[in-house]
């Protein structure tokens, strides 16, 4: 029997807790994710330095999961965009069952196999691609179908899963073990294996754009402002990382569509938003090179 799908010996009477012990047995869990990546370090390590190459080249990140992780994979292609001004069209990710899975479970739809190919080779993938490949039992057809896609079309295969030797891991060229043990519900991967994904997907992901530059000591210069919270989130960044007044922050934003990376080069490098935008290409879009250029 799967890691995952062994009843755990912790809490074989987890039905007659009192609330706040049932909580904490649900909490406490939780903590062998984060367990679970930290072991996984290495590998999520070779995993971004394989595809930084090929995102630098114009390739993008594809999702394909089933039930939760699929989901997850949809979750993360979906906030690189406001986190990072990260193309849309370059995260995109496929789930078992089609967009409408997102919402409603879509029984079955993780067996076929023969899908799970068809709708990553509808991305037209490419040796610049990079397939993120996620499935909690590490042996969904959908997911493997996806990697057989990915790998004949040349894409750089990450695989994601909660049981070692797992297919998933074994057929990827990277294969990323999660090794989060039984659930304190018996099977229920939407628990401490959902989290040990997520936790990874932020990990990868996030590590990846600060290698892009998309990052400027630790702030998050490169957002989408997309609505007011944001606005305010671009103004307060500007003049944290920049040392200016709100006023001249402000000023410096409007004239760059409230770019912060750009407002950022203007105010300290004393130069108009053309020379500034000028100065960031110059630099791959780093914020601390093009202030020393």
């Amino acid at each position: 029997m799967l890691n995952t799908e062994t009843p755990s010996t912790r809490h074989p009477d987890l039905d007659t807790y009192a609330t706040p012990a049932l909580l904490d047995a649900f909490i406490d869990d939780q903590t062998a994710a984060v367990a679970a990546v930290k072991a996984a370090l290495p590998q999520l390590a070779a995993a971004v330095d394989a595809a930084l190459p090929r995102i630098r080249a114009g390739g993008r990140l594809l999702y394909a999961g089933a039930g939760t992780s699929g989901r997850l994979g949809v979750l993360d292609s979906v906030e690189l965009h406001p986190t990072f001004s990260w193309p849309r069209e370059r995260a995109v990710a496929v789930i078992a069952g089609g967009e409408g899975a997102m919402f409603v479970a879509v029984e079955g739809a993780e067996d076929d196999r023969a899908q799970g190919a068809a709708d990553l080779a509808a991305l037209n993938p490419g040796p610049n691609d990079v397939a993120l490949l996620l499935a909690a039992s590490g042996g969904t057809p959908y997911v493997l179908g996806a990697i057989e896609a990915a790998r004949a079309a040349g894409a750089l295969t990450i695989g994601f899963a909660n049981n070692p030797g797992a297919p998933v891991t074994a057929q990827a060229e990277i294969g990323i073990t999660l090794d989060t043990g039984p659930e304190v519900i018996s099977g229920s991967t939407r628990l401490k294996a959902g989290t040990s994904q997520k936790i990874a997907l932020n990990t990868f992901s996030s590590a990846l754009m600060v290698k892009l530059n998309k990052v400027y000591g630790n702030l998050m210069v490169d957002l989408k402002a997309t609505n007011a919270k944001l606005v305010k989130r671009a103004l307060a960044l500007t003049v944290r990382a920049s040392g200016a007044s709100e006023a001249d922050a402000q000023a410096a934003l409007a004239q760059c569509d409230h770019h912060v990376k750009t407002a950022l080069v203007m105010l300290k490098r004393g130069v108009d938003a053309a020379q500034a935008r000028a100065l960031l290409d110059a630099a791959d879009g780093s914020v601390s090179r093009a202030l020393s250029a």
